[in-house]
């Protein structure tokens, strides 16, 4: 909501103005969020640009504008909901910070560093230094049929259908590499920045992307947190080729040869995977809700005023 200052200094371009007594300032600030203005304003802007060419609205031409106002009380009443609304708002997103902190601090901390050494442990049990390639191998088989899956930094694995993209894949898939469930796909251009994913589907990939699967019966969840953490991610930085960011590419063959330290207990790997699925969780039930009372705000918005 408005923040109140004793005095304050705007620059030129803005216009500042008193509301009367009998006004909420308050109120006209989410009156102002509101759609009601939208074509008086239009209207102003164009007059406005005709004259001098500039997309602006005069301070003359603004007090020419009409607002429909309740009375006193019902302002006062409206401020009260629409403040508890931003503060419900603003909490959620408070949690959704602290969240995504506690995650990006335990991710460095849950797994070692170049010396071994955890700064959080889960068990006394110690970590074994092994090659990628003792844990995964290659998925290569080729597949033209299957639902086209994409992998990004944010979202991991999850199908192309639900992207905002245009579909510029080849009509003739195949070359397109099989994906199963449980296997890892990464970006091989974008590993070093973390765009890989555990697919929760089978489908099929552009060949851009390299898909691994593991020897044993592995966690694959643990491996994503892992593969997430930023020393890894320097890792597969120093691992991949190219001249310029652009152009690093990690495939396979170099990729398996990066070494990691994993536990010699799989409950503890199960136990880490545990913990980070909790706080996505609790992320993604944090952000479901600063949705729904952002949608919320804008109904109101858009229904409550004359």
């Amino acid at each position: 909501m408005l923040k109140t200052y004793s005095e304050a200094l705007v620059p030129k371009v803005y216009h500042s103005f008193k509301a009367k007594k009998d006004i909420n300032p308050y109120f006209l600030e989410v009156y102002f969020q509101t759609r009601k203005m939208d074509p008086q304003l239009r209207k102003y802007i164009s007059s406005s640009a005709r004259m001098d060419g500039l997309l602006n609205i005069t301070y003359s031409w603004f007090e020419q504008v009409r607002l429909f106002l309740p009375n006193i009380e019902e302002q006062n009443k409206l401020e009260k909901l629409f403040d508890i609304l931003n503060k419900h708002i603003e909490l959620q997103q408070r949690k959704l910070n602290d969240l995504n902190s506690m995650k990006s601090a335990l991710l460095q901390d849950v797994f070692p560093n170049t010396q071994g050494i955890k700064k959080i442990k889960l068990s006394t049990q110690e970590w074994n230094l092994q090659k990628i390639s003792s844990i995964f191998k290659e998925r290569n088989q080729r597949n033209k049929n299957g639902m086209l899956l994409s992998v990004s930094i944010s979202k991991g694995v999850y199908p192309f259908s639900e992207n905002d993209r245009k579909d510029n894949s080849s009509n003739d898939k195949s070359n397109y590499k099989e994906v199963k469930i449980n296997d890892l796909a990464y970006n091989s251009m974008r590993m070093w920045q973390g765009a890989v994913g555990v697919s929760k589907y089978n489908g099929i990939v552009s060949p851009a992307y390299t898909v691994i699967t593991p020897k044993k019966e592995e966690n694959p969840n643990f491996y994503y947190y892992y593969f997430k953490n930023k020393r890894m991610l320097f890792n597969f930085r120093q691992h991949s080729q190219g001249l310029t960011s652009d152009t690093w590419n990690l495939k396979f063959p170099l990729f398996e040869k990066i070494l990691i330290q994993v536990p010699s207990d799989r409950e503890e790997e199960q136990r880490i995977s545990s913990l980070f699925k909790q706080i996505d969780k609790s992320i993604k039930l944090s952000k479901i809700q600063i949705k729904k009372l952002t949608s919320i705000k804008q109904f109101l918005l858009q229904n409550m005023f004359i």
